[in-house]
């Protein structure tokens, strides 16, 4: 009985999608409305298209800005792979919201995020960079009649050639439903946060302080989460939790720190929440840096703690600049 009421169910959602044709090549020439990846900004749109090839099947044509205030390039001849993160993060809410039929109104979490990407994929070439992200949808989840959440896997092509993988899992809940597990967090902001004393931009790759995402403390290997409310960027509109690429930012900025090097490029990520970090209480990056490989990679992991306990933990892959 149960077996035929998913059935049921992913059938009615698969109807829902709407009918592309397959074989038309993935346009680039403007951005997608920005309400699709919950952005205030259309200058922070990164994806243009969404191809509906099949059931769970997709392309999305992102394009990555020659340059960009916050997401690089963070050297010359690089792009930042967390541009590639933040296409990935935007590509997931696209298909949600087009596809599947999943409403604006309802509020996204994400369970775990990872990507790799080949440094020569990320070169840049004085102008905008296109690329496509063929997308699958795995293990769909149902509430009643409507999507809970699945498993993205990405893969990424620039030129034809692919350069990067990824994958997201990710739910997502009515505004009620959101309304009640926040409970007293609900109407949250940004700042409530402590104003805390970043670290010098230059030790993190950084020309700007409002840019650093990281505080000093008395404990070896251990750096606090800060950051500028008012950033453009990272709280482009509304939230009343610390985002998760905020978090990995962070952790990426404390890995630079614990392995001496502001350039390093975060070529791999793979990250895991737990729970939502909330902005009125201290949250630490505990960061332990494994030995350079010969590949010149350095594996970090980073743990987000807050109260005492483990919100998220992450594994970053530093390439040595």
């Amino acid at each position: 009985m149960v077996g035929t009421i998913l059935q049921e169910s992913a059938r009615e959602i698969s109807e829902k999608i709407i009918d592309l044709p397959a074989a038309r090549a993935v346009d680039f020439q403007q951005t997608i409305p920005r309400s699709l990846v919950h952005r205030a900004a259309v200058s922070e749109v990164f994806v243009t298209d969404l191809n509906i090839l099949g059931e769970g099947r997709f392309e999305v044509g992102a394009q990555w800005p020659r340059r960009h205030g916050f997401f690089g390039p963070r050297t010359p001849v690089f792009h930042d792979p967390m541009l590639y993160a933040e296409s990935i993060r935007q590509a997931v809410l696209l298909i949600a919201h087009r596809a599947y039929g999943v409403p604006l109104s309802h509020s996204f979490l994400s369970d775990h995020k990872e990507y790799s990407v080949e440094q020569t994929g990320l070169a840049t070439v004085g102008r905008p960079v296109d690329v496509v992200l063929k997308v699958s949808a795995h293990e769909v989840e149902y509430r009643g009649k409507n999507i809970g959440g699945m498993r993205l896997d990405f893969e990424c092509l620039r030129d034809g050639r692919r350069i990067g993988t990824g994958s997201e899992r990710w739910r997502c809940v009515s505004s009620a439903v959101y309304r009640r597990v926040r409970g007293d967090h609900f109407a949250a902001t940004p700042f409530q946060a402590a104003a805390l004393p970043g670290v010098a931009p230059a030790s993190v790759g950084r020309d700007r302080a409002e840019d650093v995402l990281v505080a000093a403390t008395p404990t070896d290997g251990t750096w606090a989460l800060r950051f500028d409310p008012d950033h453009a960027v990272l709280f482009d509109h509304p939230v009343d939790h610390v985002p998760g690429m905020v978090l990995v930012e962070g952790a990426r900025q404390a890995a630079l720190l614990a392995i001496g090097d502001p350039y390093a490029l975060p070529e791999s990520a793979e990250f895991r929440f737990d729970t939502y970090v909330e902005f009125d209480s201290e949250c630490l990056l505990v960061v332990e840096a494994g030995e350079a490989g010969p590949d010149r990679t350095r594996t970090v992991r980073v743990e987000v703690r807050q109260k005492g306990a483990t919100a998220a933990t992450g594994t970053l892959g530093m390439r040595l600049s």
